[in-house]
C-alpha cells in the first residue's frame, strides 16, 4: 500500500451519471493503494477548502477530482496545515492548468494510474495576502477575461470559451498605472495585465517563458504594456519567446522574483487560478517547495 489514509474530493453536484462513470474509473485504482480511502462529495463553493483544512492533517494523501477551482479550494486548505499532506490532482475541469505542468495525463482513468506511479515532488506555492495560490495570480486582462466568459458558452465550448472570451476583452481594456515593488527594486508604469506565474499552462496553454520553474522559489513576473492583438497571439501561439530572465521594452516586461508588492491607483480584480475574488493592493510571497504533489516524470 502507497498511503495508509487518503481522502478522495469530488463535486457531488455534477451530473449523477456521469458522476458514476468517472468515480468508478478512478476510485479502484486509487483504493487499491490506499488502505483507508474516505470519500468526500464537495456540495458548496468553498466546501472543498473546508474539508481540507478540518481534516488535511490525518491525512497522508488527498485526491481532488475536479477543475482548477477545485485545486484552488483544496490548495487553500491545505497550504496554511503545520502537516500537509501530498496532492494529486484528477484532472475533471474546463482547462486543468496546473495538472498540465505535473504532465498528468487528462483522461480521469490514467491520471488515476499515473498519480499512483508518479513521483512526489515539492512545488512553490503563493501566499497574496491570507490567500493561496497555486498556477498564477494577476490583474488586468486576464481577470476581465474570466469575468467576461459567457457561462453557458463555457458549458458547451470548454476551453475554446476562454480564447473566445479574451478576444472579445483585449480591446475592451484600458492601460492602468501601477506599483510594483519585487525584491527591493521598484517599477512604476501602465499595463493592461500583470501575470505573477507558478505554474506553465494558462487556459491550457503552454507559456513561451522557458525559465518558468515551479519549484525554484521564483515567480515569473508578466507585464503586458499593450492590448496589442498580434502580442496575444504571439503568446498564446507560442510564434515568439523570450528566453531572457529579464526583458524591458515597449510591449512587455518579463522579471522573476520571490517577493511582490501590487499597488494600483484604483482597486482591481484579481484572477487567482481562475478564480475572482482577490483585489489590489496585494503582498505575494513565493513559500519554496512549500507542497508535496504528485507528478508524472516526461519520458526520457
Amino acid at each position: 500500500m502507497k498511503y495508509k489514509k487518503a481522502m478522495l474530493l469530488y463535486n457531488g453536484e455534477a451530473g449523477q451519471n456521469d458522476l458514476e462513470k468517472i468515480l468508478g474509473a478512478c476510485i479502484p485504482v486509487i483504493a487499491s493503494e490506499v488502505e483507508e480511502l474516505v470519500l468526500i462529495a464537495t456540495q458548496k463553493p468553498g466546501h472543498a477548502k473546508e474539508v481540507c483544512k478540518e481534516r488535511g492533517e490525518e491525512m497522508d494523501a488527498v485526491f481532488v477530482l475536479g477543475g482548477d477551482g477545485t485545486v484552488h479550494e483544496a490548495v487553500n486548505g491545505i497550504a496554511p496545515l503545520e502537516k500537509r499532506p501530498v496532492l494529486g490532482i484528477l484532472p475533471n475541469g474546463t482547462c486543468n492548468d496546473f495538472s498540465r505542468s505535473l504532465n498528468i495525463p487528462q483522461n480521469i482513468k490514467k491520471a488515476a494510474q499515473a498519480l499512483m506511479d508518479g513521483d512526489i515532488i515539492h512545488v512553490d506555492a503563493g501566499r497574496v495576502n491570507d490567500s493561496y495560490f497555486l498556477n498564477f495570480w494577476g490583474i488586468g486582462l486576464i481577470a476581465e477575461t474570466s469575468n467576461n466568459i459567457d457561462p453557458s458558452q463555457k458549458k458547451m465550448l470548454g476551453k475554446m470559451s476562454y480564447f473566445l472570451s479574451a478576444l472579445r476583452t483585449i480591446n475592451e481594456v484600458d492601460p492602468f498605472p501601477f506599483k510594483l515593488t519585487y525584491d527591493g527594486k521598484n517599477l512604476e508604469d501602465s499595463a493592461v495585465m500583470i501575470l505573477i506565474l507558478n505554474g506553465h499552462f494558462i487556459g491550457t496553454n503552454s507559456l513561451p517563458f522557458p525559465n518558468i520553474q515551479n519549484n525554484d522559489g521564483l515567480f515569473d513576473i508578466v507585464v503586458v504594456k499593450n492590448s496589442s492583438l498580434s502580442l496575444f497571439r504571439e503568446i498564446i501561439s507560442l510564434t515568439r519567446s523570450w528566453p531572457s530572465k529579464e526583458i524591458e521594452n515597449s510591449e512587455l516586461i518579463y522579471l522573476q522574483a520571490s517577493k511582490i508588492s501590487v499597488e494600483t491607483e484604483k482597486q482591481m480584480d484579481a484572477d487567482s487560478d481562475g478564480e475572482i475574488y482577490l483585489q489590489t493592493p496585494a503582498e505575494i510571497v513565493n513559500l519554496k517547495q512549500h507542497l508535496k504533489v504528485i507528478s508524472v516524470p516526461l519520458p526520457a
